[in-house]
């Protein structure tokens, strides 16, 4: 009896102590996948990287038609994305785009619709209405969603959207590398840089390699988390300083070519340069391109190109019009007219590049329809899958539809609106364009203009007399949306504001 009940004991202990042991087993394995797919969340989290680029025009690229600049680089990127030919800045200058790329929301609702400080000349016929030297507080931009979602947020480069606590830091980004409120780099392009939030280099630093370089370091502290790297260059805007490494490659393609001086056509008060013929420019863009090429291969080295979210842009066209009185602007936007400044096609279309996590193309695709920089927020979160309130106070609309393959987004118009004088010779105005049809007002003298960019792209038969009606409609509904995001307007210098 005591045999039978030390033998029961026996194998009664035997069994707990197995249970305790595969109950044990199965805990490890449960906390094992539960980290594994904690893990394969947090590798599966997209990345985004936003590179843009100051004053680039829709013409300064190969793979949208420039023949006397090089970029071989962005050529491939567009390979592997969707190239957008009809991509639009919110506004014909920096400062207005920028916080139109941040808060999803036109410059006319954020009431920074001037470059940062901008400019009131004296002895004109209307005074500019009065409008932010910086971007409120108020505002959520999208680095603070997606750091509110766990991204580790960076920003470098070219910030102008104001000082002290309006800086990057005090708007979503954890780091803030060269950003503050000027508009050009102080110290021009090569070390000393007289930036504050950029410590100097070695004699002869470039300044887009120093950009790319602090990116490429953010990427080696930060590569095991989901991240925003938004790198936002200086170049190319003025001054216009070569890279010197590249240079004399385009001074012997410009003899080759035999292209010298600037060629010249009138644009109202100022003048329009027609071809591309500077080195130094050219050079320019071509270290850009070298950088993001350095860039993408940083993330492809790491593991992280499929899973990474890239959007490349610029916040306005290319400074190809100036006003008479000064030198030739550096590009040309041929075939668009004008540049930096104006509401033609030369000053507002822009190059976009945008390649998604997770594709696989041997060819370049194309999106024709018309999109806009306050178009990127949406599509930021939706192609990461963040959901937020902010949202829902954004005015544009997301792209992913696009990037899967439709023609078409739910909105038919886009506006700009631009009351400021500017040195390209431009006086205040405003634009709009609905389906293929644009028009533009212009606040001195009256003067209406109306143009049919699927026939005529360049903008050089206005139609306002001869479709009185079309010119009417997209009038009234200038002036509606205006109204529906606060536009001000400017006045006469007689005028109480």
């Amino acid at each position: 009896m005591s045999l039978d009940c030390n033998f029961l004991k026996f194998h009664k202990l035997n069994y707990l102590n197995n249970f305790r042991i595969v109950f044990f087993s199965l805990t490890l394995i449960l906390f094992s996948c539960s980290k594994n797919v904690k893990n394969e969340e947090k590798k599966t989290t997209p990345n985004v990287v936003f590179i843009l680029v100051d004053d680039l025009g829709w013409a300064d690229l190969e793979c949208y038609g420039s023949t006397f600049y090089e970029t071989p680089n962005l050529n491939e990127l567009a390979n592997e994305g969707i190239l957008f030919t009809n991509a639009y800045a919110a506004s014909p200058v920096c400062s207005p785009t920028r916080g139109a790329i941040l808060t999803g929301k036109y410059p006319t609702s954020i009431n920074i619709t001037d470059w940062i400080p901008g400019q009131n000349p004296k002895g004109t016929k209307l005074t500019g209405p009065e409008d932010l030297d910086e971007l409120p507080l108020e505002e959520v931009t999208f680095a603070e969603v997606l750091k509110e979602e766990g991204y580790q947020t960076f920003f470098a480069g070219k910030w102008h959207l104001g000082d002290g606590k309006y800086l990057p830091e005090n708007q979503g980004f954890d780091i803030n590398i060269g950003g503050i409120d000027k508009g050009s780099p102080p110290g021009g392009y090569y070390s000393p840089y007289k930036n504050e939030k950029l410590p100097d280099g070695p004699v002869e630093e470039y300044l887009t390699d120093r950009l790319t370089d602090e990116s490429i370091q953010f990427i080696d502290q930060t590569k095991e988390h989901p991240f925003l790297l938004y790198l936002s260059f200086y170049t190319v805007h003025t001054p216009i300083q070569a890279s010197k490494k590249h240079l004399g490659k385009f001074q012997e393609k410009a003899n080759k070519l035999g292209i010298k001086d600037p060629e010249l056509i009138p644009e109202r008060e100022g003048l329009t340069v027609s071809n591309q013929y500077n080195p130094d420019y050219a050079s320019m863009v071509y270290a850009m391109d070298e950088n993001v090429g350095r860039l993408i291969k940083k993330l492809k080295d790491e593991g992280l190109w499929e899973n990474t979210l890239l959007i490349f842009t610029s916040d306005n066209g290319g400074l190809a019009t100036l006003d008479k009185r000064r030198n030739a602007a550096p590009t040309s936007n041929k075939p668009l007219r004008a540049g930096k400044g104006w509401c033609y096609e030369g000053g507002i279309k822009v190059p976009l590049i945008i390649k998604p996590p997770h594709t696989h193309r041997s060819k370049i695709a194309k999106s024709e329809t018309p999109v806009i920089s306050m178009d990127f927020y949406p599509t930021i979160l939706e192609m990461v899958d963040v959901k937020n309130e902010s949202v829902k106070n954004t005015e544009g609309e997301s792209l992913v539809p696009l990037i899967k393959g439709d023609k078409n987004l739910k909105r038919n118009e886009i506006f700009w609106h631009f009351p400021h004088y500017h040195g390209s010779a431009w006086t205040p105005g405003a634009a709009i364009r609905l389906g293929d049809w644009k028009l533009i007002e212009f606040y001195e003298s009256g003067e209406t203009e109306l143009y049919n960019l699927k026939e005529d792209q360049e903008e050089k038969n206005n139609l306002n007399t001869s479709k009185p009606a079309i010119a009417s409609k997209l009038k009234a509904k200038l002036l509606e949306m205006q109204k529906e995001t606060g536009a001000q307007f400017p006045f006469e210098q007689n005028e109480i504001q």
